[in-house]
């Protein structure tokens, strides 16, 4: 406070002395002309009060000029200080008078009126982001939390008031402790957990992240209900689910039903017909095949769904991906060398996802008599492996990861879906790129 009011005293006194030497500079200015002019009217022949009457009013237009003289030049300097301190203080709807870019005054003027301009629509502009920043974190449907260095809760929206019970002006000024959160400012900055902020719904992902305001940090953290989400997307998958094993059951039971009737009236006939014993032989047969048909879809079906854990042990990717290249000898299959690497990976798991790419690869060159490629790059965290086929290209996209979807004859639908199984459970992904033919990319990391 001392050192602030000594920096307004010193202030002022520059000021006057800057008006003071302006005044004496001005009056300096004249002098010389003046003790001439003074040096002549003395030395001439006149009475003693013209003398005196004229010195008097040569004295008072100097004086008048030189007083002049100042506030011209002062003048403009307390026109720029108080648009300055208007800028300061934030009103920007204080203008100069006399811009002009023909005079350096003019010019001074005129980039201060723009400067003024450029910052009252910054302020607009600002209020404006600064009103929809609130109003969007008020209305999100996430909770948003910011603590000061000494863990005080300093913010809250109306997501986080309902997280944690309390209306913001209750728990604003509260510590992280006080207000069951004191876990979310330690560990993981990124991660999901479970929770028991609110009954029925305690899955949450944490965000967190550190900031800085009035010069102190500050940290803000971000926790989204993974819960309902989960469920939704539990549901969705259910009912595909559903869908599919309705669809394959019904494909196979309809028939059945249909020809264990057919049978029971021929055997109920009387008297029976000359080839029913044929009839009853095929139809049998049918009832065989459709029942083996369903055994093997439910054997699938156990398959994806009891899929073990892998077991990690070193892979040689270069060796892995020509053992099963050369395996596919229906069509030319290329490979593209990558890097000397090894992973660690379950071995089994990676010959059946890679069998299930490279056949569904061949399968689509079949019909175009296409080829092949297979390739793998590698980064510091990840190794890429690509199948690309020379197809027609991917003829449905939406149900591609749909378990027991196929657009081939006679297809399982689970190779796709079991591969991308296979690839998370190493902590990677399988995507599908359409294009000229297809591209199927597997990431697993090193």
């Amino acid at each position: 406070m001392a050192s602030s009011t000594g920096k307004l005293i010193g202030s002022k006194r520059a000021t006057v002395h800057f008006e003071r030497r302006v005044l004496l500079l001005s009056i300096a200015v004249a002098l010389p002309s003046g003790i001439v002019a003074f040096a002549l009217l003395w030395t001439e022949h006149l009475s003693t009060v013209t003398r005196v009457a004229v010195t008097l009013a040569v004295l008072l237009l100097w004086s008048l000029l030189a007083f002049a003289l100042r506030a011209y030049v002062i003048h403009p300097l307390r026109t720029i200080s108080n648009l300055a301190a208007a800028l300061r203080e934030g009103d920007f709807s204080v203008r100069a008078r006399g811009e002009s870019t023909s005079d350096a005054l003019g010019l001074s003027l005129l980039e201060l009126n723009n400067l003024g301009s450029l910052l009252h629509d910054q302020r607009l502009s600002a209020l404006d982001a600064s009103a929809l920043a609130r109003t969007v974190m008020r209305e999100i449907n996430v909770a948003v939390f910011a603590f000061d260095d000494a863990a005080i809760l300093r913010l809250v929206n109306r997501a986080g008031e309902r997280l944690i019970g309390h209306p913001s002006e209750r728990a604003i000024g509260r510590t992280a402790s006080a207000l069951g959160l004191a876990d979310c400012l330690t560990g993981d900055p990124d991660r999901a957990f479970e929770g028991q902020f609110v009954p029925g719904e305690n899955r949450w992902q944490l965000r967190r992240t550190t900031f800085r305001q009035g010069g102190r940090p500050h940290q803000l953290v971000v926790l989204t209900d993974l819960s309902r989400a989960l469920r939704d997307e539990e549901r969705i998958a259910w009912q595909r689910l559903i869908r599919v094993l309705g669809h394959e059951i019904n494909n196979s039971l309809a028939p059945i039903q249909s020809l264990s009737a057919t049978l029971r009236e021929h055997v109920r006939r009387t008297p029976r017909a000359s080839d029913w014993e044929e009839d009853l032989d095929r139809g049998l047969e049918v009832i065989g095949g459709r029942s083996a048909s369903l055994a093997r879809f439910m054997a699938s079906y156990t398959l994806l769904a009891r899929m073990p854990a892998p077991t990690r042990a070193p892979v040689d990717v270069s060796a892995w991906i020509d053992r099963i290249v050369h395996m596919e000898t229906r069509v030319a299959t290329h490979v593209v060398p990558g890097p000397r690497i090894t992973i660690e990976a379950d071995a089994d798991q990676l010959d059946q996802l890679l069998i299930n790419l490279v056949r569904n690869a061949a399968d689509a060159s079949l019909e175009t008599e296409g080829d092949v490629t297979v390739g793998w790059t590698a980064t510091d965290s990840y190794v890429d492996i690509w199948i690309r086929d020379e197809g027609f290209g991917l003829p449905e996209t939406a149900n591609l990861f749909v378990p027991f979807f196929t657009t081939k004859p006679g297809g399982s639908g689970i190779g796709l879906v079991l591969s991308r199984q296979i690839a998370e459970a190493h902590g990677g992904t399988l995507t599908l790129i359409d294009g000229r033919g297809c591209e199927a990319r597997v990431r697993l990391p090193r």
